[in-house]
């Protein structure tokens, strides 16, 4: 009897121990690593002679880093640290986007360059309609689920999102699922993000603040913009608009 009164008394503290320790996260920091394959992205330039210039004096993938604050219903995504290989290569679009989520009241505000002109756009958090799967993915020590979309008609997105970390929330301007985006690939563009690390960090409400710099415009005089711009750019045009309006 004593036996199996000690045997109990261990199973149930166990048990106590590891709804203790299990994670759910409402506040932290996440280090998100950019990846584009930029000879994918090349092949959109009809000029062969170029095309392969580019190709023999830059390396094939350029890596960037982010950062996503996070505290309850608000996330700020700003550029992280720096990657030194990048110096051999040309400034894509969108390297220092800043974008700031109130997922309660679901508004949006993001500071992009475009044109080497600062836009602070202001609007509504975009509706993305998730379709969840059963397929399950690690990442930064987070067990996974992956949701499927398609955002601005026809592009095609794959996420990966934790529910231990409370706020639904992602890198640029994705959100939606039920916790956290970890994992993000945007196949036919050649991109993904996926987090490095997630820390525990304690951030203050007021570390996540808006932009308030740059040219006030909504995602839709945006887009009408870029498409008068660049409507002589060929295929390639359409490759660098969902890069910017994503």
């Amino acid at each position: 009897m004593k036996a199996l009164i000690i045997t109990t008394f261990f199973f149930l503290t166990g048990v106590a121990n590891h709804a203790q320790n299990a994670l759910f996260l409402t506040q932290g920091r996440i280090e998100y690593e950019k990846r584009i394959n930029l000879y994918a992205q090349l092949d959109d330039i009809d000029d062969q002679a170029w095309r392969d210039l580019m190709k023999k004096t830059t390396p094939q993938f350029k890596t960037t880093y982010f950062d996503l604050t996070f505290n309850g219903n608000k996330t700020l995504y700003q550029p992280g640290r720096d990657n030194t290989d990048n110096n051999r290569m040309w400034q894509g679009p969108v390297e220092d986007n800043i974008i700031y989520h109130d997922l309660e009241t679901h508004q949006t505000t993001s500071r992009k360059n475009v044109f080497e002109e600062g836009f602070l756009i202001q609007d509504t958090a975009r509706k993305i309609q998730w379709k969840i799967t059963d397929e399950t993915r690690n990442i930064a020590g987070f067990e996974c689920r992956r949701a499927n979309a398609l955002i601005m008609d026809s592009v095609y997105i794959v996420a990966f999102y934790t529910e231990s970390i409370t706020t639904n929330g992602g890198p640029e301007s994705f959100t939606g699922l039920p916790g956290m985006i970890l994992g993000l690939a945007i196949p036919h563009e050649h991109i993904t993000w996926f987090a490095t690390k997630v820390y525990t960090e304690t951030i203050p409400e007021t570390a996540i603040k808006a932009p308030v710099k740059g040219k006030k415009i909504t995602n839709a005089n945006l887009l009408s913009t870029l498409q008068d711009r660049l409507k002589d750019w060929g295929k390639w045009a359409r490759r660098y608009i969902v890069q910017i309006m994503i």
